[in-house]
């Protein structure tokens, strides 16, 4: 056994989501700044987000067959690249919209598959290193949530002082330490490298294995109803966090170093959040901590924001609404991670985050056109308005339940229990924002 390749994509995934972190806040204020319109900064996250759901979507079969471990680094060294570009050319002079609109969509297509390729290799890395799957996902989903806070924090900080051009060129170095750290660390690991397909490659064999994702994905009233409601939230919370935070705290909190203190709030409780499950979690029934969690994170941000214009109020929500988050994607990922076979993980997480993901190109856009047209608060009550329906799903329907029935004895190919086995209750692994 041997810690050195879960550590080094925990070390990885740090590096990459603090400096996505940087973007994630300098890339709205960049606009804002440069155009002075919510609208265009909805835009630009429309185009960011829309390649997103494209590349979850098809990914799956692809990251298997090119291997976990390539992917991850390819898609680093790609995002590198596009990111550092934006500064560069506005530095020259070149920079037009459309570019940035290209770029930020370069960047949306690749990120996701490598993303999946590391969060898949979760079970086998918790494996070589000795602990168990929970413990496993809670600690990845603690460190991405503690880069975030970080992140947030220095973004505001370094806006303030140097600009949002250099805030960016320093996500671009993340991105390629990131690519290095899997490179180098991941060799050797069976899991990582390429899978042996059953069929020689070709489309036919493609569209078979993208297809049998759909179908375990698809024929699980839970798993329907996860990804239906994450699609929501995320797209929501896309809003949120590209067009009605940074408008927020630009008029009402006092800057971009409100702003990233903010973030930074949320990620940290976030943090505490994930740790906290991974040490007392298994004690709850998932279903009550989840609906739970839910309700905490979700619209109270929303509602406090449109009601107050001093920080404090909001700074307290936010901590809260972290600590909630921090449980969302260690539930989903254990419970995930129990019952969908490990030649399916890429391909059933492709297509359940590829879900997930699908109403985030709309988020972004819709809040930028709503604070356009009806002003700030308007558009944060009528967010947090459809968040509050949205998470009231655990609650209120019955195919919740199947949160709490435990693993499986054996789940077949087409995400249906064998026979004599007990009911699969199977999730995908979306990201719980």
């Amino acid at each position: 056994m041997s810690r050195r390749p879960f550590a080094a994509v925990l070390a990885a995934n740090t590096i990459s989501i603090a400096g996505s972190s940087l973007t994630m806040i300098g890339v709205p204020w960049f606009v804002l700044q440069t155009t002075g319109s919510a609208g265009r900064a909805g835009i630009v996250a429309f185009c960011a987000t829309l390649p997103i759901v494209v590349a979850a979507l098809i990914g799956g079969p692809v990251i298997d067959r090119i291997g976990r471990r390539r992917v991850s680094a390819v898609s680093d060294l790609v995002c590198a690249a596009s990111v550092g570009a934006i500064p560069l050319l506005h530095y020259a002079g070149l920079l037009e919209f459309w570019m940035l609109c290209a770029l930020m969509a370069l960047g949306g297509l690749v990120h996701t598959p490598g993303l999946t390729a590391r969060s898949v290799l979760l079970p086998s890395l918790a494996e070589h290193a000795g602990t168990t799957v929970a413990r496993a996902a809670s600690l990845y989903d603690a460190v991405s949530r503690g880069a975030r806070m970080i992140g947030a924090a220095v973004a505001g900080l370094l806006i303030a002082v140097l600009g949002a051009e250099s805030v960016l060129l320093m996500d671009a170095a993340t991105f390629a330490v990131s690519a290095l750290l899997v490179s180098a660390f991941l060799r050797g690991v069976p899991a990582a490298e390429p899978q042996r397909a059953a069929e020689k490659p070709s489309f036919a064999a493609y569209r078979a294995e993208l297809a049998e994702g759909w179908r375990f994905l698809t024929r699980s009233r839970l798993l329907l109803g996860i990804t239906v409601m994450v699609m929501t939230t995320n797209g929501l919370d896309q809003g949120w966090s590209s067009v009605l935070l940074p408008v927020h705290g630009r008029e009402e909190l006092g800057g971009a170093t409100a702003l990233g203190l903010m973030i930074s709030l949320f990620g940290g409780f976030a943090l505490l959040g994930a740790l906290l499950y991974g040490a007392w979690g298994d004690r709850f029934p998932r279903r009550a901590v989840f609906a739970g969690a839910f309700l905490l994170s979700g619209a109270t941000r929303y509602a406090v924001a449109a009601v107050t214009d001093t920080p404090l109020p909001l700074a307290v929500t936010m901590a809260l609404a972290g600590l909630g988050a921090g449980v969302l994607n260690p539930v989903l990922t254990t419970v995930l991670f129990e019952r969908v076979p490990e030649e399916l993980r890429s391909r059933v997480s492709g297509v359940a985050t590829a879900g997930c993901e699908l109403a985030m190109p709309m988020g972004g856009l819709a809040a930028g056109l709503l604070v356009d047209g009806l002003g700030i608060t308007a558009a944060l009550l009528a967010f947090g308005g459809v968040y509050l329906l949205t998470t009231l799903g655990p609650v209120l329907f019955p195919a919740w339940r199947e949160m709490d029935a435990g693993p499986s004895a054996a789940v077949s190919r087409t995400g249906r229990p064998h026979p004599g086995s007990a009911p699969a209750a199977r999730s995908p692994h979306p990201s719980a924002k």
